[in-house]
């Protein structure tokens, strides 16, 4: 059986020169670059590492960063109200908050106050809504890593048994909404499914999406016949393992593939966006935030709600 090998970082070096030359192409016609604005609450070693990695990538691109570094003691209401400020302004086009946050922080209420057309994460409800209605608009940076190194495989997924392996709001489910949407039969499980080895034995493809390695065992990954993706997290990296049988070979995929590139093409994708349609923005009205629903940018607000 002969082996194949997907560089990954040769895949993210071909995203972000495409990414950069249309970029370069609006600055050619006097066209602002696209900006980001990059959240560190407190000094958490990994999220530095992940942020400084962030920063690097949007640089090659031509992305234009700018960073918010804030003190561990930062209140929730602080947060919120420099999110609110980065909603209002039209040379941010991104706005990324680094997580973890503190414990005093409730991530849910910051991720949800992110203007949907920035949420360069894709985390937000209403970006993970339009991935569930098949019309994706900014997508989570890892699942939609993955998609990109399958498409670079050149084989086609339709119809495929997968199996993901973890249920993570982040990855997991994410990660099963891409693969529907790439016509692939999926099955999730999680810590309450049972014999996890009988699923994971039937797939084509495997996705362990869990953050540590070993979870599913070595004998049933490497079955021939299955495709394995074991996803573990790293500084600014997410991690394959994948082995894809074509009726007798056996491709034995290992590699790196940066997921920090995804976010480029996220911010660029929110750039091009940002002029025809504002998808929601939280307001402060008399102490409080609230949501403001928009259909386009020139339109009067529809309704307004209170956020919570």
């Amino acid at each position: 059986m002969t082996a194949k090998l997907i560089d990954g970082k040769a895949i993210a070096a071909i995203v972000r020169q495409s990414v950069k030359q249309r970029i370069d192409e609006r600055l050619a016609n006097k066209q602002r670059p696209p900006g980001l604005a990059v959240i560190l609450v407190g000094q958490d070693p990994a999220s530095e590492i992940y942020v400084r990695n962030k920063r690097k990538a949007c640089d090659e691109a031509g992305v234009l960063s700018r960073s918010f570094d804030l003190p561990i003691d930062t209140s929730e209401l602080e947060l919120l109200t420099l999110i609110q400020e980065l909603n209002r302004d039209d040379s941010i086009d991104g706005i990324l908050v680094q997580f973890p946050l503190p414990d005093h922080i409730d991530a849910d209420k910051v991720t949800e106050y992110i203007r949907p057309g920035k949420d360069v994460d894709g985390f937000h409800p209403y970006n993970l809504g339009r991935l569930v209605e098949r019309r994706p608009s900014l997508r989570a940076c890892t699942p939609k890593g993955v998609i990109t190194l399958l498409e670079h495989t050149g084989e086609t997924f339709y119809g495929r048994e997968v199996v993901v392996v973890g249920a993570s709001n982040n990855v997991g489910r994410p990660m099963t909404l891409e693969l529907l949407l790439a016509g692939c039969t999926v099955t999730t499980c999680h810590r309450f499914t049972r014999n996890l080895d009988q699923h994971v034995a039937r797939a084509d493809i495997l996705v362990v999406a869990v953050g540590k390695p070993g979870i599913v065992s070595t004998q049933i990954s490497t079955h021939p016949g299955n495709v394995s993706h074991e996803t573990g997290l790293f500084p600014g990296f997410v991690e394959f393992k994948l082995e894809f049988c074509n009726n007798r070979t056996l491709n034995l995929h290992h590699q790196v593939v940066p997921i920090v590139t995804i976010l480029t093409t996220n911010v660029h994708t929110a750039h091009e966006s940002q002029p025809l349609v504002d998808n929601g923005g939280f307001y402060m009205i008399s102490g409080k935030p609230w949501i403001t629903l928009f259909t386009y940018s020139n339109i009067r607000p529809i309704f307004q709600m209170p956020a919570y």
